[in-house]
């Protein structure tokens, strides 16, 4: 059967402009990092895709090495892509990463000009895209001169392979630097893709406010800390929750009885603005509107619908924040 997209899908969600320039995203984007490897339903994947398009999520988050295995996001993507949406390529933003472990060798990881420009290429071909909207460096490179990695991202949009440049992970400073650079080149720096949330406010200490200074926007990874601000640990650390497995980003010894006492406090204040503490969470990242986009994750469409739910009511009270910040304090 073939896709239509819902003729309702730009009436509620907000949209953003991203810093100084003429793109907007929408205040919740898709991100591919969990659930859509080679070892999920291509049938559910393709379901949460189509399902966020037709809510107006028009972001769609990818990096190289999103799986597992390595690149089967990309792959997947792009199958979906192929079956239906991408008759919609003109109403839709892809982004992907490179920087990580990609392939062996000295030059399948890191920041070099070989590295990108090669990663990007092998992610049009699993794509199946002539070119993807945002490509990113996606985390600094200690060894290679910040000038050949942001060259290479230069090179990538004046190749037409990407339509605009951005990084993640970047330090303030480095930030500072990397979009100098890219000025100076003529392809200003759109974006950086820092992690943020109620309980890793790191980006408050400077790095927003380099991103105004620069002219760049932001699009918050993580927003939900790995899952622990949602419902799932309010009673504790549930069996195959991912605290319960082997996750780098969230692991059992670090869901402590105060972190758990904060999360079910955060999640009466949230009860009381009629939300989910997800729904909440999601909100809190996009108070203000320094933060240009948040990107959600989703395993199945009725969680990716109670996220995008958070945008009915994205203002805060003074007092709201204050309450929260005693929970998830800044510093």
């Amino acid at each position: 059967m073939t896709y239509s997209a819902a003729s309702t899908r730009y009436d509620t969600m907000p949209y953003r402009r991203v810093g100084r320039s003429g793109l907007r995203l929408p205040a919740l984007s898709l991100g591919l990092w969990h659930n859509f490897g080679h070892d999920r339903d291509l049938a559910r994947q393709t379901a949460i895709v189509l399902r966020a398009f037709d809510l107006g999520v028009t972001h769609f988050d990818l990096a190289n090495n999103y799986g597992p295995p390595p690149g089967a996001a990309e792959e997947n993507f792009g199958r979906i892509i192929a079956g239906g949406l991408g008759r919609y390529r003109d109403e839709i933003v892809v982004s992907t990463k490179a920087g990580y472990l990609m392939w062996p060798g000295p030059y399948g990881e890191w920041g070099s000009r070989k590295n990108l420009l090669a990663s990007l290429d092998q992610s049009l071909v699993r794509t199946g895209l002539k070119y993807v909207d945002v490509f990113y460096s996606h985390r600094p490179d200690p060894d290679t001169p910040l000038e050949e990695t942001m060259g290479a991202l230069d090179t990538a949009v004046r190749q037409g392979k990407a339509l605009y440049a951005g990084v993640s992970n970047y330090s303030p400073e480095r930030t500072r630097e990397a979009a100098a650079i890219l000025r100076d080149l003529g392809t200003p720096m759109l974006i950086h893709q820092p992690s943020y949330s109620m309980f890793n406010r790191w980006v408050e200490d400077g790095l927003l406010d380099v991103l105004d200074e620069v002219g760049a926007g932001s699009i918050a990874y993580s927003p939900l800390s790995q899952g622990l601000l949602t419902d799932r640990y309010l009673n504790g650390v549930p069996e195959g929750s991912r605290a319960a497995g082997d996750s780098p980003f969230l692991n059992a010894e670090g869901v402590t009885g105060d972190v758990l006492e904060r999360v079910r406090a955060l999640d009466e204040i949230a009860g009381r603005r009629g939300q989910s503490l997800a729904q909440m969470a999601l909100a809190w990242v996009l108070r203000g509107g320094r933060v240009t986009s948040a990107v959600i994750g989703a395993s199945s469409v009725a969680q990716l619908e109670d996220n995008v739910a958070a945008v009915a009511n994205l203002e805060f009270g003074a007092d709201e924040l204050a309450e929260i910040d005693r929970y998830a304090p800044a510093g």
